[in-house]
């Protein structure tokens, strides 16, 4: 066994015996390598690990020089690049599965979030230059892209650095590196997998913002920062452009983020689910994170699962002191969580932990479990093509106490959907609903409550005047509701908030899992008044929505079940609507 296998093989046994602390993703990707390996040779298995195959990228980015820190002072083999072996592991994973008749590289998609200063661009970088020379691939096309030229040169620019300090690999190759790009014209002892030499072909490695020329046909992809990005514009068209290739690459490699409709989220979302067991045999994924926020980022355990390469390319007392500093400003708590422990923390200022949030979801819950019982309504009205949400919440005693159940509606326009990506997928999945043309249709909206009154008894509907009066007027003079006006202001949000969040901790607060409302409820600032008592809920933005998180507070208002050790909910200013 070489080096290389051996450190893979001590990576393996620290993770799954616990010496190294490892997040469940981690654990859950080298588990899932150790099953593929016991279903080799299974008939509906088509993969099998070639070592060689695996190992060969890695003797390949060994003999690169360190262009950056302070091994990059050092001379002769002492600046060589050298691998440890959690890299060791994701880089024999991605190349050194193969398909067992053709040869042809099994993993086409490949998510990696690792924290900052965990050497992301090296690995990269590595993965650029080789697929460019080194991949069997004629005429070989990879891209680094990003939605701006500084973080598309972010992994460019140290491949450059390597291949210009590397002679003998610009020889080998015939590499030129120009100011933009670099060219081989692939020649020497790389033979393709039929055994001919390889003849010059023209392959090249250059950065690309926005999305590549037309006639760009990628063999590899490297998407850096994706949590950066708005729109999966970019990741549709390297990925739709690989069609004539045969095993084509498209890397994602980033920190966690803030923004969870967008396509990086989606994409750790689709990890998350195959490394679960959802069947999905050509996508790779690691997560280096923690598994409780709350309090893991506070101990060097938590530095060591997220930081893999922690005392090496990052060093210790540096963590610690961005630790201290967050300890310190609660404002720089959610920088430091995500961009070095890898935790989505939605707005950067979010009300909630969006993690609690995630565990009260559950996608077998249904608004038909509760027909016949009682619902309060919260109604969020824009004033014309916003987002409008229409929230139901039911109650329900569980060992004597009271749990809230939240169902919602969300509506907004056909010209909306054509702005924001993400709204589409949710209109496809069911989640979120298109009024033809550029406005809300109320009508539709007060139709589907009119449904709900079949169901469900609801004899109260609480609504944000700013845009649901007409509505409203319309529920309680036709539909017999008794509409309640809520103010968004401290007095009628603030002792409500504080409740939910300690419910929603408490396990008592539930929801469908709808992901329209985990984004919005995602994107809710708790405003706090002038000495810091009261709160209401704001968005960071004008691009954030939060209608639906709106729409569910003014249904648990109007449900909320104070205990006797709650406290007293404060007075509200909620003005019944005479008809």
């Amino acid at each position: 066994m070489t080096q290389h296998l051996t450190d893979i093989a001590a990576y393996i046994d620290a993770v799954v015996t616990g010496k190294r602390p490892a997040c469940k993703w981690e654990r859950l990707a080298v588990e899932r390598h150790l099953k593929d390996l016991d279903r080799q040779g299974d008939a509906d298995f088509p993969y099998v690990f070639d070592e060689a195959e695996g190992q060969r990228i890695i003797n390949f980015g060994e003999l690169f020089p360190h262009v950056k820190g302070k091994w990059a002072a050092q001379v002769g083999k002492e600046n060589r690049i050298k691998l440890e072996p959690w890299q060791k592991f994701n880089f024999a994973m991605i190349f050194g599965w193969v398909h067992k008749d053709t040869g042809f590289r099994r993993f086409r998609i490949v998510y990696l979030c690792v924290p900052r200063k965990n050497a992301k661009s090296v690995k990269a970088a590595i993965i650029g230059l080789y697929m460019m020379v080194e991949d069997s691939e004629y005429g070989a096309e990879v891209y680094c892209g990003a939605t701006t030229e500084k973080q598309a040169w972010e992994v460019f620019r140290p491949a450059k650095k390597m291949a210009e300090k590397q002679p003998a690999f610009r020889r080998q190759y015939g590499v030129n590196a120009h100011a933009k790009r670099m060219e081989a014209d692939v020649y020497g002892a790389k033979r393709l997998r039929n055994g001919e030499q390889r003849r010059p072909d023209g392959s090249r490695f250059e950065p690309v913002i926005g999305k590549p020329g037309d006639g760009a046909s990628p063999s590899c992809a490297i998407l850096d920062e994706v949590h950066e990005h708005q729109d999966d514009v970019l990741y549709d068209t390297m990925l739709t452009g690989m069609g004539a290739r045969e095993q084509p690459l498209l890397l994602m490699i980033t920190t966690a983020g803030s923004n969870i409709a967008g396509p990086c989220y989606a994409s750790q979302k689709e990890v998350e689910r195959m490394l679960e067991g959802e069947k999905n045999d050509t996508l790779y994924g690691m997560i280096y994170t923690i598994d409780d926020p709350e309090n893991e980022w506070m101990t060097e355990e938590g530095l060591i699962k997220a930081n893999p390469n922690i005392g090496i390319s990052v060093f210790r007392d540096y963590l610690f002191d961005q630790v201290e500093r967050a300890k310190r400003s609660p404002r720089k708590r959610s920088t430091v969580l995500t961009k070095h422990f890898n935790v989505w923390v939605t707005a950067k200022n979010a009300w909630l932990n969006m993690l609690d949030w995630a565990a009260a979801g559950d996608q077998t819950l249904s608004p038909d479990d509760f027909i016949g019982e009682t619902a309060t309504l919260g109604l969020d009205l824009s004033e014309s093509d916003d987002l409008t949400a229409a929230v139901k919440c039911f109650t329900r005693n569980i060992d004597g106490l009271p749990h809230y159940y939240f169902f919602g509606r969300y509506y907004t326009t056909e010209a909306k959907v054509v702005e924001h990506d993400h709204y589409d997928g949710w209109i496809n999945e069911g989640y979120l609903y298109a009024c033809a043309g550029n406005h809300i249709d109320t009508e539709d909206v007060e139709e589907d409550i009119e449904a709900d009154t079949e169901l469900y008894s609801m004899p109260q509907a609480f609504y944000d005047p700013h845009g649901a009066a007409d509505l409203a007027q319309r529920l309680a003079k036709y539909h017999e509701f008794e509409a309640v006006k809520v103010q968004q202001n401290y007095s009628n949000y603030s002792a409500p908030m504080r409740d939910f969040e300690r419910l929603l901790k408490a396990g008592r607060i539930h929801h469908d899992g709808n992901p329209c409302l985990t984004w919005m409820f995602g994107n809710v600032v708790a405003q706090t008044s002038r000495d810091g008592k009261m709160m209401r809920p704001i968005k960071e933005s004008k691009d954030t929505k939060i209608d639906g998180a709106v729409a569910a507070l003014m249904a648990f208002i109007a449900a909320y079940q104070p205990e006797d050790d709650d406290g007293d909910l404060e007075d509200f200013l909620l003005d019944p609507i005479i008809v």
